[in-house]
């Protein structure tokens, strides 16, 4: 049996299931194993909380025309929750408890009692507080369950014709923000338009614009950092100081997730 197979099979005794949809490739795989099992039965959810990249919504829609399942979109405002706003080292967890209260909500109404995300196991070793917190409210892991890691899962999805395949890991905007430093609508819109100027001027996939206290820390992947020679920088830097960035620098050594998950004093 093949990890397709088993994925398809761990939907084969639901009644119905209903998907977190973020955009990128897991979830995209979760739902449509959930498609294919379930047909109709099966929902897929995105939340648009505005802390959400503009382009990570546009993915969701696009990957679910592609799949054919019934897509949903959710929307509420994170920053009017003080507990993330403040940004502190739970900030994954607040913002995970309440999308899984939206999340069931909506289950309720569509008489759905099944909902599943896109963690796979190589999330498991990081320091992921918002999968607790998911957990904590009955949200299971198919792609855990049948032991899928990222590789495997952007093998499947390549062979499946799904175009998010190689589709760049990436998170919500305000991961772009040391812990400590309060999270803004402000801060949120420059770091967006940063990094589509960087993703424009570069042409690199995989990039971060982080918000230090103002200053603009530019990650690009590690496999991309040759990309920086070749570009004006002069211009790039213009180009987000005029949206409100104090100054900028370059991380030399390529973009680690979870590289600012420190405390800023």
């Amino acid at each position: 049996m093949t990890k397709l197979d088993q994925l398809l099979h761990w939907f084969s005794d639901k009644k119905s299931a209903m998907v977190a949809l973020s955009g990128g490739v897991d979830s995209a795989l979760v739902a449509y194993a959930a498609y294919k099992a379930l047909g109709d039965s099966a929902l897929a959810v995105t939340a648009d909380y505005k802390t959400l990249a503009q382009e990570e919504l546009d993915s969701a829609m696009k990957i679910c025309q592609e799949i054919g399942i019934r897509h949903i979109v959710i929307s509420y405002n994170e920053l009017q929750n003080e507990d993330f706003a403040k940004n502190d080292k739970n900030r994954c967890f607040y913002c995970r408890s309440e999308l899984s209260e939206h999340l069931v909500d909506v289950a309720k109404k569509e008489n759905i009692a099944c909902i599943v995300d896109g963690t796979n196991i190589d999330d498991l070793g990081d320091y992921r507080p918002g999968i607790t917190a998911l957990r904590n409210n009955g949200v299971v892991s198919p792609l855990v369950e049948t032991q899928f890691s990222k590789q495997e899962i952007r093998q499947t999805a390549k062979a499946l014709g799904l175009s998010v395949y190689e589709r760049p890991s990436n998170s919500c905007l305000a991961s772009r923000i040391p812990w400590g430093q309060r999270v803004t609508a402000e801060r949120l819109a420059r770091i967006e338009v940063g990094e589509m100027f960087v993703k424009q001027t570069i042409g690199a996939k995989q990039v971060r614009v982080r918000d230090i206290d103002g200053v603009a820390k530019i990650e690009v992947g590690s496999d991309e950092l040759c990309l920086l020679e070749k570009t004006n920088m002069a211009d790039l830097f213009a180009k987000l100081k005029s949206i409100g960035f104090t100054s900028v620098i370059l991380d030399s050594e390529g973009y680690r997730p979870g590289k600012i998950n420190v405390i800023a004093d």
